[in-house]
C-alpha cells in the first residue's frame, strides 16, 4: 500500500465513523465537490486525491456541531467551525493519533492537526441574481479572515492584499449575508463557505440535497444527491474528463501525513517544511 493509499485508508476510517454518527442521530449529509465525483467517476477516491468533502443543510450542520464530543469517543475529534484553536468557517472530523501537515504556516501551535474529511455547511442563497452575488462577495471576506487567522500561504499578490484589507473588518456582518439564517428554507443553497471559486457555480437547488441516494465509495455505500450528475456538472462541467498528469499535483493539501503517530510529534516543522507548490483546485 502506498502512503497515499494509507491516507485515504484513514479518510475512509473518518468517513465510516461520521456516517456512524450521522445515521444514530438522524443527520443526513452527502458526499460531495470531489468526493462526490470520485464516487461518480471512480466509485471510490479520486485517485491522486488527498482529501474527503461532505456538506450538509446548515440547520443539519448545526445539530451535528451540537452533539456532545463523547459521540466521537476517543479516536476521533470534531473540530467545529470558529472554535478555540480553529479560526475557519467550516469544521473537520480529524482521527486522534495521526499527523496532516498542510500546505500553510500554522499561527496556533494548539490547533489539531491530525488527518481530517472537511464537513462543509450549505446556506441560504438569496433569491435574486444581486443578491447571490453579494452573498459571494461577503463569503470572500470571511473566507480571507478565517484564512488568515489559521495562517494562510499564497504566491498570489492579489489574495495577499484582499487579506491584507479585509483583517480590519467585522466578520459579523458579512457572515450573517452569506448565512441569511432568518430567511427560512430558501429554494436554492449555496456552498461558498466551501470555497466555491465563482458564484454561479455554488448555487444549487435545495432539492438536490434533500433526496440523496446510495453510492459505492470505496467498499462503502455513502449517500450522495439524488442528483449528483446534474450537482458534478454544476461544479465541474465535462467531469467525466480526468486532469492532465501534469495538473494532478496540485489537488494535495498535504505536505506531511502520517498514519500512526500524533501531530504534537512534529512540532515545529510544519513552519519549515519547503511549500513547492501551492495548492489548487483541480479535479
Amino acid at each position: 500500500m502506498t502512503a497515499l493509499q494509507e491516507h485515504q485508508a484513514v479518510l475512509l476510517e473518518l468517513l465510516r465513523e461520521l456516517d456512524r454518527v450521522c445515521t444514530a442521530h438522524n443527520i443526513p449529509y452527502v458526499l460531495f465537490a470531489g468526493t462526490a465525483l470520485g464516487a461518480a467517476r471512480h466509485r471510490g477516491f479520486i485517485p491522486w486525491d488527498d482529501d474527503l468533502d461532505v456538506a450538509l443543510l446548515r440547520p443539519d450542520y448545526e445539530r451535528l456541531l451540537a452533539l456532545d464530543d463523547g459521540c466521537w469517543g476517543e479516536k476521533y475529534f470534531l473540530q467545529r467551525e470558529f472554535s478555540p484553536h480553529w479560526p475557519l468557517h467550516f469544521s473537520k472530523l480529524r482521527k486522534n493519533g495521526t499527523t496532516c501537515l498542510e500546505k500553510y504556516r500554522p499561527k496556533d501551535e494548539r490547533s489539531h492537526r491530525g488527518i481530517y474529511i472537511d464537513v462543509f455547511p450549505l446556506d441560504n442563497a438569496a433569491p435574486t441574481a444581486a443578491g447571490r452575488l453579494w452573498q459571494f462577495a461577503a463569503s470572500r471576506v470571511v473566507l480571507a479572515k478565517s484564512l488568515w487567522e489559521r495562517g494562510y500561504e499564497t504566491d498570489s499578490a492579489t489574495k495577499k492584499l484582499f487579506m491584507t484589507l479585509c483583517r480590519p473588518l467585522p466578520i459579523g456582518p458579512f457572515l450573517r449575508a452569506v448565512k441569511r439564517p432568518g430567511a427560512g428554507n430558501s429554494q436554492c443553497v449555496h456552498s461558498f463557505l466551501g470555497g466555491t471559486s465563482k458564484c454561479r457555480k455554488g448555487v444549487f437547488p435545495r432539492a438536490w440535497f434533500t433526496r440523496r441516494k446510495a453510492a459505492d465509495f470505496a467498499g462503502f455505500r455513502a449517500p450522495v444527491s439524488q442528483e449528483n450528475e446534474a450537482l458534478l456538472t454544476a461544479l465541474y462541467g465535462d467531469y467525466r474528463r480526468p486532469p492532465t498528469a501534469e495538473e494532478r499535483s496540485k489537488k494535495r493539501h498535504a505536505m506531511l501525513v502520517d498514519t500512526r503517530r500524533d501531530y504534537r510529534e512534529y512540532a515545529g516543522q510544519q513552519e519549515t517544511l519547503p511549500i513547492t507548490e501551492f495548492t489548487r483546485n483541480i479535479r
